[in-house]
C-alpha cells in the first residue's frame, strides 16, 4: 500500500464520522415528526399522500399487530406490483428497446429480491429492463424497501422507549416521512451530482456505433443516475447495468466513486445517531458506533494485508497484487474497501468481482455479512438486528452477575429473549439450509464456475447473500436457473420477514412493560466494558455459527494458496 491508499481511507472514515451526528439529529427530527428545514418545502406533499391514502398523520397508533399486518400487505403489494409490470414490459410504454417480457421465474425471484431490499440480479439490466420496469418498479420498491427498514426501527425504538402502552407508531406515517423528507431529498441531490460527473441520465434509445475496428456495437444508456443515487443511499446495490458499479456509465470517475461509496454507510451509520437521540443516551449510540466500526475496520485490515500479500503462486509482487476482476480505474484500495463496505450493510453493489478477491479478503466480505449486517447493516434493518444483539448482550452479562437481565430501563424476560433468539438464528437457519440443498443437489452444482473450496465459496456466497438481504454476488455462478431462483427466492423472504416479524412482536412486548429507574447495579450500557461484550457478543455467535463453512472455503483456499494450488 501507498500513503495515497491510507489518507484514501482515513478521509472516508473521516467524513463518515463527521456525518454522522448531522443527518443522525435530521433524522431524529423527521421520525419524531418534528419540524425541519424542509418542511416548508416538502410539507404539501406528505400532506397530498395523507389525503390521497385517507392517514391521519396524528392519530391511528398501531399496535404491534396492525404494524405488522400493514407492513406485510403493504410489502406484498409491492410484490405484485413489480412482478405483474415485469412480465408486462412488453406491452407497457418506456420500452424503446423492446424488451420482451421477463420469465416468470426470473421476475418473482426479482419482485421478492427488490421487495426485500436485498436487490439481488440473476439477469442483465440493461438487456432485460425496459425503462418504465427500471424507473416504476425497481427504482420506487428501492425507495419504499428503505422506508420499510426505517419503520421496523421506528417501532422497535418506540417500544423501547414507551412504557405501559400496545402504541408503536403509524406504519403509513412512518414510511412516508422517511421517503418524503430522507430518502427523495438526498437522492435528488445525488442524482444532479452524478449526471454533473457523466453518469447517464435520458429515456433515449441504445446507440449502435461502430468501433475503430470497423464493428458496430450496441451502447446501453437509460435512467441511470436516478437509480444510482437511491441503490446507494437505500442501501439497495441494485444496478441498472450487469457489471452495477464497475460500469463506468454508473461509476465514471474516482470522485463519483468515493462519494457512491461514502452514500453506502452513510445513513446506516446516521441511524445509529438517530437511535440515540431517541432514547436519549448519545453516549450509548456512540459506543454502538464504536463496536460497529471497530469490527468494519478490523476486517478491512484483513482484506487489504491479504489482497496486498505477494504470492509465488499468483506472480504477484507487493506492489501490484491481484488486478484481475477490478476495475484499473479505481485500482486495488477502492474495491477492497467498496468490498467490505458493502457487505457490512444490505447494500450489495459491487466496483470489481468479488470472485476475483485473495481468498481472505472474499472470506472477510462473507464474514460480513454472517455477522447479520450490522457492522453498520441496512438502512433501519442493521439498527434492529443490533438492537437484538445488544439485548443479547445484556442478558448475557445479567446471567453472569445474578441479576435480571435490564435494557433502558426494561426488564428483559423469557418472550423478549425468544424473539431476539428468532432474529439472530432465522438468517443463520436460512443460510445453512440453502447451501446445503444447494451442495447436494448435482444440478445446482453444474452452475459453479469453480471447483474445490472456491466453488463451497461461492455457493456459500450466493446464499448468505440471499438470506442476509445484500445481494451482492460472487460472480461466476450461474444463479439464473430454477433452482437457485428458488432457493434464494425463499432466502430473501425468510431472511426479511424472518427477522421483521419478531422485531415488531420484540417491540409491543417491551412497550407494554413498565420502566425502572436505574441503580447502582445496572449493567452500564455506556462503558467500554459494554462495547467489549458487545463486540465479543458479535463476533463470536459469527464465529462459532459460520467457522466450520469459512474454514472449508475461504480459509481453506487460502492455506492452499500458500502450497501453490490455485482454484
Amino acid at each position: 500500500m501507498h500513503h495515497v491508499d491510507v489518507m484514501y481511507i482515513i478521509v472516508y472514515v473521516a467524513l463518515l464520522v463527521a456525518c454522522t451526528p448531522i443527518l443522525g439529529m435530521y433524522m431524529k427530527k423527521v421520525l419524531c415528526g418534528e419540524e425541519t428545514l424542509l418542511h416548508p418545502a416538502l410539507g404539501w406533499l406528505e400532506r397530498g399522500i395523507y389525503r390521497v391514502c385517507g392517514i391521519t398523520s396524528g392519530e391511528g397508533e398501531m399496535d404491534w399487530r396492525a404494524y405488522t399486518s400493514a407492513l406485510v400487505l403493504f410489502n406484498a403489494i409491492g410484490l405484485a406490483v413489480v412482478f405483474t409490470v415485469q412480465c408486462a414490459q412488453r406491452v407497457l410504454p418506456l420500452n424503446p428497446n423492446h424488451c420482451s417480457g421477463v420469465e416468470w421465474m426470473c421476475a418473482l425471484n426479482t419482485a421478492i429480491s427488490f421487495v426485500t431490499n436485498t436487490n439481488w440480479q440473476a439477469y442483465a439490466g440493461e438487456t432485460t429492463m425496459s425503462y418504465l420496469t427500471q424507473m416504476c418498479a425497481l427504482t420506487v420498491q428501492n425507495f419504499l424497501s428503505a422506508a420499510t427498514g426505517i419503520a421496523v426501527f421506528c417501532a422497535l425504538t418506540r417500544g423501547i422507549v414507551r412504557t405501559s402502552t400496545t402504541y408503536l407508531g403509524n406504519c403509513w406515517v412512518d414510511i412516508v416521512r422517511s421517503v418524503v423528507y430522507i430518502l427523495v431529498p438526498l437522492s435528488v441531490v445525488f442524482s444532479l451530482f452524478l449526471v454533473a460527473q457523466g453518469v447517464v441520465q435520458t429515456l433515449q434509445p441504445n446507440i449502435s456505433v461502430t468501433t475503430i475496428e470497423g464493428k458496430q456495437q450496441i451502447i446501453p444508456r437509460g435512467p441511470v443516475a436516478s437509480q444510482v443515487a437511491i441503490k446507494q443511499l437505500g442501501t439497495n446495490g441494485g444496478g441498472f447495468f450487469n457489471a452495477n458499479s464497475a460500469h463506468p456509465f454508473e461509476n465514471p470517475t474516482p470522485l463519483t466513486n468515493f462519494f457512491e461509496l461514502l452514500a453506502i454507510l452513510l445513513l446506516p451509520a446516521g441511524l445509529v445517531y438517530t437511535y440515540g437521540c431517541m432514547v436519549q443516551s448519545k453516549q450509548h449510540a456512540w459506543i454502538i458506533f464504536g463496536v460497529m466500526i471497530g469490527i468494519w475496520l478490523a476486517g478491512l485490515a484483513v482484506a487489504l494485508y491479504a489482497e496486498y500479500d505477494a504470492h509465488a503462486v499468483t506472480h504477484t509482487a507487493s506492489t501490484s497484487s491481484y488486478l484481475e476482476g477490478k476495475e484499473l480505474r479505481f485500482g486495488i484500495t477502492p474495491s477492497v474497501l467498496w468490498a467490505t463496505a458493502t457487505t457490512a450493510v444490505s447494500n450489495g453493489s459491487v466496483n470489481a468481482m468479488h470472485a476475483s478477491l485473495a481468498p481472505l479478503a472474499g472470506g472477510v466480505a462473507l464474514f460480513n455479512m454472517m455477522a447479520g449486517e450490522i457492522l453498520f447493516g441496512g438502512i433501519g434493518s442493521g439498527m434492529y438486528g443490533m438492537i437484538a444483539f445488544i439485548i443479547l448482550t445484556v442478558f448475557l452479562a445479567g446471567l453472569m452477575v445474578g441479576r435480571t437481565p435490564e435494557y433502558l430501563g426494561k426488564k428483559i424476560g423469557k418472550h423478549e429473549m425468544q424473539m431476539v433468539v428468532l432474529v439472530v438464528l432465522v438468517p443463520c437457519i436460512m443460510i445453512f439450509v440453502t447451501a446445503g440443498c444447494a451442495c447436494v443437489i448435482p444440478s445446482a452444482r453444474a452452475s459453479l464456475s469453480a471447483q474445490g473450496p472456491h466453488g463451497l465459496s461461492e455457493i456459500l456466497y450466493a446464499c448468505t447473500s440471499a438470506a442476509g438481504n445484500n445481494g451482492s454476488a460472487f460472480a461466476g455462478l450461474n444463479a439464473n436457473t430454477p433452482l437457485y431462483n428458488t432457493l434464494t427466492g425463499i432466502g430473501m423472504l425468510v431472511g426479511r420477514f424472518g427477522v421483521i416479524i419478531p422485531c415488531l412482536v420484540l417491540a409491543g412486548s417491551l412497550a407494554s412493560k413498565k420502566s425502572y429507574a436505574v441503580s447502582t447495579g445496572t449493567f452500564r450500557i455506556d462503558s467500554m466494558m459494554f462495547a467489549l461484550l458487545l463486540g465479543a457478543v458479535i463476533c463470536i455467535v459469527g464465529v462459532l455459527t459460520f467457522f466450520p463453512a469459512l474454514l472449508l472455503g475461504p480459509i481453506a483456499e487460502h492455506m492452499c494458496m500458500l502450497r501453490g494450488m490455485m482454484f
